[in-house]
């Protein structure tokens, strides 16, 4: 296993930051998922710490030992690329075999090694194929399964499943999580898919525009976000956000949109909001299904609103709601019926409300129950 350590890791690419100033932690036996949108300098901060590229400042260390001038081959890492890359006339087992021949490790202690690959990975009765006669999933496991052969410190991977198609990322998904699991070694994972970032890591690092957002686990980050950007690609549909106006009424703070009000009387939460927003706008952040529509109006703190248009899913039904000028998303049972230009009720979770700053998007406060926040 690896621990691996970037400590104020910049590359540039002519005028384009690709990594900005990133410190980062990544532990001994950690599943560690890098999320963030296509240009954000994922693959850019793998090909570091591999030594693919060599950056413009910082410094990387890998268990304990700075590898900054040490080349790629020395530093026992191996990389799956989002390309596969198998030799296509090779077999199976070559392929697999490959890094140890590269290496002159003894004939039967390959076999060895290869057919015990092929087992765990459950492509054992593959080895004489070559790659064109695979599935995208088996031709996945033979790469995987090429890594893993040489026994190196830490697997990074680039986007491995991106080329599959949803029901074999699904079950690779669950495969690549309960290998992870057996072999407890560091995995660094690459993705810009939500779902396989909160499935499979034990920490998430978000990453926009070559700027590390926020770390940590799943739960945290989708439950705390630190600003509407990491708010936004965590959730499926993402967070709505409602500008608002705040005032100050007898000793307690309200949240004014044109549809309602938002009040609270909580000191934190009050000095939080005046510190952040100069007592004038703030962002409120509401997930879809901390909204729950009734269709006519029941409890005290609903909310005039109509349906827009529904958007059914199967297994839920997502409801676009027209909000005063805004048009929020909400998530209803899978057998929820309304038409667009429905007039309905929306209650709101007070106790999940999200505040974030107008102008840095930052968040500023994160209600929770003790708040006592409601709405007027």
């Amino acid at each position: 296993m690896a621990s691996i350590k970037l400590e104020k890791i910049t590359k540039k690419f002519k005028n384009t930051i690709a990594v900005n100033d990133i410190d980062l932690q990544i532990e001994d036996g950690e599943f560690f998922c890098i999320l963030g949108p296509p240009g954000a300098g994922k693959t850019t901060l793998l090909r570091l710490i591999m030594g693919l590229e060599k950056p413009d400042g910082g410094n990387i260390v890998i268990d304990n030992e700075s590898v900054i001038g040490v080349h790629p081959s020395k530093r026992d890492i191996a990389m799956i690329f989002q390309n596969l890359a198998l030799y296509p006339d090779k077999t199976v087992f070559d392929n697999i075999a490959f890094p140890l021949k590269q290496q002159k490790v003894e004939g039967g202690e390959i076999r060895e090694r290869v057919d015990k690959v092929a087992k765990d990975l459950h492509i054992d009765w593959l080895l004489d194929k070559i790659p064109s006669q695979l599935s995208g999933g088996e031709r996945q496991r033979v790469a995987i399964g090429r890594a893993i052969v040489r026994q190196p410190k830490a697997y990074l991977m680039d986007e491995p499943l991106s080329n599959l198609d949803a029901l074999l990322r699904l079950e690779m998904r669950v495969s690549l999580k309960e290998l992870q699991d057996s072999l407890k070694e560091t995995f660094v994972y690459v993705t810009h898919d939500q779902v396989e970032a909160l499935s499979m890591g034990d920490r998430i690092a978000v990453m926009h525009q070559g700027i590390l957002q926020q770390i940590g686990d799943p739960d945290t980050i989708y439950q705390q976000p630190n600003n509407m950007f990491v708010a936004t690609i965590l959730g499926s549909p993402p967070m709505n956000f409602l500008k608002c106006s705040m005032q100050h009424v007898d000793g307690s703070m309200r949240i004014v949109h044109k549809s309602f009000s938002i009040e609270t009387k909580n000191k934190d939460c009050i000095d939080a909001l005046k510190s952040a927003s100069k007592g004038e706008a703030i962002v409120i952040g509401l997930r879809p299904e901390d909204i729950e529509i009734q269709k006519t109006k029941g409890k005290e703190q609903s909310v005039p609103a109509e349906i827009y248009v529904t958007e059914p899913l199967g297994n839920e039904t997502i409801v676009d709601v027209a909000l005063g000028e805004n048009v929020i998303k909400v998530l209803a049972e899978p057998d929820f019926e309304g038409q667009s230009g429905q007039k309905i009720w929306i209650s709101i979770n007070s106790a999940k409300l999200h505040m974030f700053h107008d102008e840095t998007h930052e968040c500023v406060y994160h209600a929770s129950a003790k708040d006592k926040i409601t709405i007027v």
